[in-house]
């Protein structure tokens, strides 16, 4: 049975969510963008910066390009339209809490098409960074840049579930990155994955 989603506290305000991210250092703080004293990019800024162990999960009505890569480049782990139903929320939260990232589909579609037009033609690209990577870890990074979790990477290659965190934690550690989303970034920046396949 999945975890139950816990509410530890509430707020309106932007400064207020950062104390109380500091003071009850929940798994998983879900904000807004608008927000009085600071939005929710700083709220974001600040709980990343801070180095608590809380994701932030933004839920907005405003998913302009800006408002996503914003969100991202403030370290957020997850970005969902408000109008998205329950259980995709509920999902998101339990997705960002184990340390993956969520991004609304349609808002993902625009902001791959926008990466894939600003990255440099893969032939003029380096794959030595991916070098480090056995086969099945390479395979498990095209997974992870197609947007599947764990259990549908562990069903398309027929390991378990365990086996393919452990592959994620050893591409991450091996590139030396942060997040899934740091992933999926590099295996378009090195032309591994191409949009549209």
């Amino acid at each position: 049975m999945a975890p139950e989603i816990v509410v530890v506290g509430e707020t309106g305000d932007g400064a207020e969510a950062v104390e109380l991210a500091r003071r009850l250092l929940p798994d998983v703080l879900i904000t807004e963008i608008p927000l009085p004293r600071l939005d929710g990019h700083a709220v974001a800024r600040a709980v990343t910066q801070a180095g608590l162990p809380v994701r932030v999960l933004i839920l907005t009505a405003h998913d302009s390009d800006e408002e996503v890569l914003g969100a991202i480049t403030a370290g957020a782990g997850g970005f969902l339209r408000k109008d998205a139903p329950p259980g995709e929320v509920i999902a998101a939260v339990r997705a960002v809490a184990a340390g993956g990232a969520v991004i609304t589909p349609m808002v993902l579609a625009r902001i791959l098409a926008r990466v894939a037009e600003a990255l440099p033609a893969p032939e003029t690209t380096t794959t030595s960074k991916l070098d480090a990577l056995t086969d099945r870890e390479r395979e498990v990074l095209v997974h992870l840049a197609r947007g599947h979790s764990n259990a549908e990477i562990a069903v398309a290659l027929q390991v378990s579930e365990t086996t393919i965190k452990t592959h994620v934690g050893h591409v991450l550690t091996k590139l030396r990155l942060r997040d899934r989303t740091q992933a999926v970034v590099l295996a378009y920046e090195t032309g591994l994955v191409k949009p549209g396949s």
